[in-house]
């Protein structure tokens, strides 16, 4: 630490910051433009001057960058001193000779940053009085909309999306006041992190296009914190709501996963919660049409049901862990199953199992940020885990820092540092089926089928360890191969191994963890990540349960008298026959769930559920952390969090004591209480009850209109906020609301002078730090276990004679069950179509499934080989969670037309 004086008050300097940092985290008030926590300093905006003195008899000083400074020890500033404090309002006036006076239609006014500099500086008039400067705006595509009228060039555009998350369709162009950040020419923004934009601009220029559409100020929307349904990264973000609908996603930062950045489907895929496909009263089948009914006949139907035999539940990856064990309470854990039918079933449990025993650490996000060597096995992370290959893509940054070490540069000095790194390529070994958007970036990236990179995995293990099983019949290709892999990892000092349950096998899993245990037994750090397939699957699969197909056939030998399905779609898992002869087979079929699926349709008796935006919950991620969400909507009656509803059926059939928990914190000390692997989930956030200096927290700034607004067409009368026994939070703008606030419950990002994002910099201990509210979630796994090696190395999978390798391909818009609900995901994602090895032209293809014949588009593709095709999940007519094989005949262009 040094020590610095900033306006003769002595303070605290990390070792290697800058002075902007420095000022900030001693609380002083330094306005800034172009620097960013995450994104370094450059220096182009000039905003954050400051005047530095050599030495205490130094009365002159010279006026200095505070973000291009670094903090030394015994260094004397001054943030008052008026010679500066004119600069930066100088610096502001010329900044604002070309923004246009348009604050009151401006989307980002309430939470801008340039208003809040500029109040911050001082500057209140303008003496320009000539023409501005004006461009033409771009089409961007359905997530981001651009004003470039707005733009004050400082560079944050082009360095978030080209510098820190590898775009390369975003640039700048021309100079001085003609500069424009935009495409060649307009067109969908091709990045995944594209929404980050609205975000890290200070300003007006890229604004969230879907919430244009919904749009509410600041002030006027209610917050809740969150956690992404989207994939099993975990992301927090915060929800915010306006009179009954959720109007946007916003980031939420957390040190250990994803920070200051959220992917575009975290981001805008949650439009499903406001869907005209969202189920909003019960009802079963009445001769043969649904009928909608009231609740009290909805469980007298259900009570009818339940003495027809045996009631077996189906949880879901999509459903908090108190729904799943209110559902295994109420119908017995022989008799409840994950909702995953085979091989992904085995699978997700092996992955989870690997998780909870290795050696190895599962890394958080940030941390594998810095590892210096990475290798994915068999995992498409740009799909199935948007946000964990931006993570890796930072490995490059990682590398670039170790060249500036060398140079003496501060990590921090943006432009100077990625200079020295210009050539190098990110230290990553992809080793996948198909091509990935990572292959650009990585070091190295190899093609193999699922098999044989599973062999592959075992074959490096046994090159780093050889008491790790071996590999027989290697060729000498891939024995270079395995023997190269092995030695770029022994040589890393932080190395990580990536896989996941993309193709759902098990010796693919089994390899990555013996890759990681054996660099274990050789002294280094390793770290193993394994990508799940839902957000709650972590939760799913260490609770246990049936595969789906062992509920198959329990229905078929007349077991199961009714099948509760809560919060999953079976055609998602089952082909079209297998669900229909289980529905078939059981009596009864009953679905809780929130939005209208195929199994909804062909339910007897459907309820709806809450969505996640509608009730409170737990979800645990792919590293074992259980991160709890808060509802931000309060919905009316049937609409009840799926827990509840089990509770219901339980007591309208005569189980009374089995579920009795009236609130989330009472179904949260159950499950903590019935599962010992989740004991810590308590510990995921405070209890309703919370109250932090004699109140509870509001949800709502201080300066919310009135409530009689909102419904000013129906009455003027006010009524109350609602309310809620499951959440902490206050419904309106009464309460407490500080900086020091526990991080879980931070609703919004607000503090006198700071109305924007940037806000977050008050929340934190230190920049780029954890929060002084403290952790945000819990792991629920041990930093290590003790597993050794397991599996055996898989035979060499070798193609078929008038057979194709059909293999799933994930994309990060167009494959997810939710965020395919939501209108900009659907926009955003691309036709649906096979891709065809082989360099023939081709239109479509016949696909024969057993007896089923599908016809579907199709195109080739040179980069994969004959024999292998790829197909979406859920294009035809069964899952493809796992490779099969097919009969697949290819129709050219010129035959189909």
């Amino acid at each position: 630490m040094a020590t610095i004086y900033i306006d003769g008050r002595a303070v605290e300097a990390r070792n290697g910051e800058n002075l902007l940092q420095a000022c900030l985290e001693a609380g002083t008030d330094l306005p800034y433009f172009c620097w960013h926590p995450e994104l370094g300093s450059v220096g182009a905006c000039r905003q954050c001057a400051v005047k530095q003195f050599q030495n205490a008899d130094d009365k002159r000083g010279r006026i200095v960058m505070a973000c291009m400074t670094p903090a030394t020890e015994g260094a004397i500033i001054s943030v008052d001193d008026p010679e500066a404090k004119e600069f930066r309002g100088e610096v502001v006036e010329w900044l604002m000779t070309n923004h246009p006076h348009d604050c009151p239609v401006c989307e980002e006014g309430g939470e801008c940053h340039l208003q809040d500099m500029t109040v911050m500086t001082g500057h209140r008039e303008r003496r320009f009085k000539f023409d501005k400067r004006t461009h033409k705006n771009q089409d961007l595509g359905p997530l981001v909309k651009h004003e470039m009228n707005r733009c004050i060039a400082c560079y944050r555009c082009v360095r978030f999306y080209r510098d820190y998350a590898g775009g390369e369709d975003l640039g700048v162009f021309a100079q001085h006041n003609n500069v424009y950040f935009g495409r060649y020419e307009s067109g969908t923004l091709e990045s995944t992190f594209s929404g980050n934009l609205v975000e890290v601009c200070p300003t007006g220029v890229f604004t969230d296009k879907p919430f244009s559409k919904v749009y509410s100020r600041k002030w006027d929307m209610r917050g809740a914190p969150s956690v992404c349904q989207h994939c099993s990264v975990g992301c927090n973000t915060i929800l915010n709501e306006r009179a009954g609908k959720v109007r946007r996603t916003l980031n939420r930062y957390n040190e250990d996963v994803n920070r200051y950045f959220l992917c575009d489907r975290g981001r805008y895929g949650n439009g499903f919660v406001n869907a005209p496909s969202r189920l909003r009263s019960a009802g079963y089948v009445m001769d043969g049409q649904m009928t909608p009914v009231p609740v009290a006949q909805a469980l007298e139907q259900f009570a009818a049901f339940a003495k027809d035999g045996p009631i077996v539940g189906i949880g879901s990856g999509r459903a908090s862990i108190e729904s799943n064990y209110a559902l295994r309470r109420f119908v017995g854990a022989d008799n409840f199953s994950t909702g995953w039918a085979e091989p992904l079933h085995g699978a997700v449990t092996r992955a989870v199992d690997i998780l909870r025993t290795t050696s190895a650490r599962v890394m958080p996000l940030h941390e594998m940020e810095s590892a210096d060597c990475v290798l994915v096995l068999g995992e498409d992370v740009a799909a199935t885990a948007p946000r964990l290959s931006l993570a890796l893509f930072q490995t490059r940054r990682t590398a670039c820092n170790k060249l500036a070490d060398k140079n003496r540069l501060p990590h921090w000095l943006d432009a100077p540092v990625r200079t020295l790194g210009s050539d190098l390529k990110a230290p990553i070994h992809v080793v996948t089926p198909a091509p990935t958007d990572m292959d650009v970036s990585a070091t190295q990236a190899l093609r193999a089928l699922p098999d044989d990179i599973a062999r592959l995995g075992f074959a490096i293990a046994n090159r780093i360890d050889g008491a790790a099983p071996a590999v027989s019949d290697l060729t000498e290709e891939e024995t270079a191969r395995a023997t190269a892999l092995a030695d770029a990892l022994l040589v890393a000092e932080k190395p990580v191994i990536v896989s996941g349950t993309q193709y759902a096998s098990t010796a693919l899993l089994d390899a990555a963890a013996n890759i990681a245990a054996a660099l274990v037994t050789q002294g280094k750090a390793a770290g193993l990540t394994l990508v799940l397939p839902e957000a709650n699957s972590f939760g799913v699969a260490t609770m246990g349960g049936l595969s789906l197909d062992a509920v198959c056939e329990r229905a078929q030998a007349g077991q199961v008298g009714t099948l509760v399905v809560m919060e999953a779609d079976l055609t998602r898992q089952l082909d079209a026959s297998a669900f229909d002869t289980l529905v078939r087979s059981v009596r009864h079929l009953v679905v809780i769930d929130h939005s209208v699926t195929p199994t909804a349709e062909r339910g007897e008796l459907v309820v709806p559920a809450t969505a996640f935006s509608e009730c409170g919950g737990t979800m645990i991620s792919m590293e074992g952390r259980a991160q709890r969400f808060l509802q931000v909507v309060y919905p009316e009656a049937p609409l009840q969090v799926s827990w509840r509803w089990v509770r219901d059926f339980a007591h309208a059939s005569g189980h009374e004591g089995v579920l009795d928990w009236e609130t989330l914190d009472q179904a949260v000390a159950a499950t903590a209480a019935g599962v010992p692997a989740f004991a810590r989930i308590v510990e995921a956030a405070p209890k309703a009850d919370y109250e932090l200096e004699g109140e509870h927290i509001r949800s709502q700034t201080h300066r919310v209109s009135g409530r009689t607004a909102i419904r000013a067409n129906i009455s003027v009368r006010d009524i109350p906020p609602p309310t809620s026994p499951d959440t902490p939070l206050k419904s309106d703008m009464e309460g407490t609301y500080t900086t020091d606030m526990p991080a879980t419950l931070i609703p919004f990002y607000q503090v006198p002078g700071w109305n924007s994002v940037q806000s977050l910099n008050k929340f934190q201990q230190e920049i780029g730090g954890e929060l002084r509210g403290g952790d945000v979630g819990v792991r629920v796994i041990g930093e290590r276990g003790t597993a050794g090696y397991a599996g055996v190395a898989p035979a060499r999978m070798a193609l078929r004679e008038n057979e194709v390798l059909l293999l799933p391909e994930y994309r990060a818009f167009g494959t997810g069950e939710t965020s395919m609900w939501s209108d900009p995901i659907k926009a955003r994602a691309t036709e649906a179509v096979i891709r065809v090895g082989g360099d023939a032209p081709v239109a479509r293809v016949s696909i024969q499934i057993g007896a089923e014949v599908f016809d579907v588009p199709a195109v080739n593709d040179p980069a994969l080989p004959l024999g292998v095709a790829l197909c979406p999940p859920h294009m035809v007519a069964r899952s493809y969670e796992a490779p099969c094989w097919v009969t697949l005949r290819t129709i050219s262009a010129e035959a189909a037309a």
